[in-house]
């Protein structure tokens, strides 16, 4: 079964200089912001004006469900993109993923903001939304794998987990521009209150595949292949031979990804549907924390190059777990400043822990041939279930009031617990104590011993 470098197997090639390292990353995480604020422009969009403009003959319930239907069409998507976008970063390398899909993600969500409405061209409008929908699904789920695994290769071995989490924290990023969008536009009152934050993502897109057309392929990629230690079918063979790391990292990812959604997106609906007057403090609550989310998922990265990832994601859980219920007994108060307390625990701490640990702790459960397939399969089919939370929490919500969305927050991060027990740590300190000279040290100093005179 295929596993990763070990003691006994050949060490990686030593990481580029920093200026390339720290460039890698930067460029990575502006990808991942784009990507973000693209996809989750629709989950806002949903929660907020969808149900109206693509389904208006429907009740208010009906037309919330439909509008996370096609939310998480999108989501069903995700794990063909990933394994499409794996197979071609582990055969053909991880650069010429990035900017495809990237560029296929930006022409998906731009047309979307051009959309005719339900009112205008019937029945055609949602269709059209779901066809968009599914594209936007196949690029994202291309994209995740090699941009981390392009940051994981380029980083020092004792920094992974810092240098890892930063195209993470453009997740949060992306999501926190994406509502400032929409907080921007929501005093218009039209359909451009949704249609402008959709357009405006042009500009993101373009510096985005501007910036990482200047990427240089990944070291570990480049030495794998100059050695022909790639594999033809890296899709096949992961799946062959890994496939019981891909369940372990769908367990985690579910309560990362769940968590979310039940949180910046049905949460969001939720809040608003109670009192419309809330709708702009639980929006600002979500930029609020997004953007604390930023800082802290590279934080949280940090931590697990000192303490582990496993130790990190463990008490991630707990405090989800822990939190499912009192997140609604806080929503049902009204209080603004709890309202906004909820995003901040949910998304600026227990979010954010699990994602800043996440890319450096999935690379590592695979080989270099097989890694981008082996992580973005396992990453993505927990995404395509994580799409239909809001709609399994409408649907709770209806039977068992808030209870319901609150329960199903619970068990789903009782799955990542599981999925925690039963993955082994990839970065204990016996690990760090073996690591050959010049892999544990910063590349500054490794510079300084061979070039002296430097």
């Amino acid at each position: 079964m295929s596993a990763p470098t070990s003691p006994s197997s050949p060490p990686p090639p030593p990481p580029p200089p920093a200026r390339g390292r720290v460039r890698t990353a930067l460029a990575s995480a502006v990808g991942t912001c784009v990507e973000n604020y693209d996809f989750v422009a629709y989950g806002t969009a949903s929660a907020l004006y969808f149900g109206d403009a693509f389904f208006p003959n429907s009740d208010p319930v009906v037309g919330t469900l439909l509008a996370f239907v096609t939310l998480g069409v999108g989501f069903l998507m995700r794990p063909i993109g990933g394994a499409v976008g794996g197979y071609l970063g582990d055969r053909h390398g991880r650069k010429p993923v990035l900017v495809g899909a990237l560029l296929t993600m930006g022409i998906a969500t731009v047309l979307i903001g051009m959309l005719p409405t339900y009112q205008q061209v019937g029945v055609a409008a949602p269709v059209l939304l779901v066809i968009i929908r599914c594209v936007q699904g196949l690029a994202f789920g291309a994209e995740w794998g090699s941009a981390v695994m392009m940051t994981y290769e380029h980083a020092p071995r004792t920094r992974r987990g810092l240098y890892s989490a930063i195209p993470q924290a453009g997740n949060p990023l992306g999501i926190a521009l994406a509502n400032i969008a929409f907080l921007l536009s929501a005093t218009l009152d039209s359909d451009w209150a949704w249609r402008l934050p959709f357009l405006a993502s042009a500009l993101l897109i373009v510096a985005g595949v501007v910036i990482r057309m200047k990427l240089t392929e990944s070291p570990e990629f480049e030495a794998a292949r100059a050695k022909g230690t790639t594999v033809r079918n890296p899709l096949l063979s992961v799946v062959r031979e890994d496939w019981r790391n891909i369940l372990r990292i769908i367990a985690l990812r579910v309560v990362e990804s769940c968590a979310y959604y039940l949180t910046a997106t049905y949460l969001l609906s939720y809040i608003t549907d109670r009192d419309d007057g809330d709708r702009g403090v639980a929006l600002a609550g979500v930029v609020t924390a997004s953007l604390l989310a930023t800082a802290t998922t590279v934080l949280f990265g940090a931590l697990t190059d000192r303490v582990g990832r496993r130790t990190v994601y463990l008490v991630a859980c707990v405090l989800a777990a822990a939190f499912g219920f009192p997140m609604y007994l806080m929503a049902n108060t009204g209080a603004p400043v709890l309202i906004v307390l909820i995003f901040l625990i949910g998304i600026g701490v227990i979010h954010a822990a699990l994602t800043g640990t996440q890319a450096a702790w999935f690379a590592e459960l695979f080989n270099t041939a097989t890694r981008t397939s082996g992580a973005s399969l396992g990453y993505q089919t927990a995404a395509s279930v994580a799409g239909f939370a809001p709609f399994l929490a409408v649907l709770l919500a209806e039977s068992f009031g808030w209870a319901g969305p609150a329960g199903l927050y619970v068990c789903v991060a009782l799955v990542g617990l599981l999925g925690v027990l039963s993955t082994r740590e990839t970065w204990s300190p016996a690990q760090r104590a073996v690591l050959p000279a010049g892999h544990g040290q910063p590349r500054r100093a490794a510079d300084r011993e061979r070039h002296p005179s430097r």
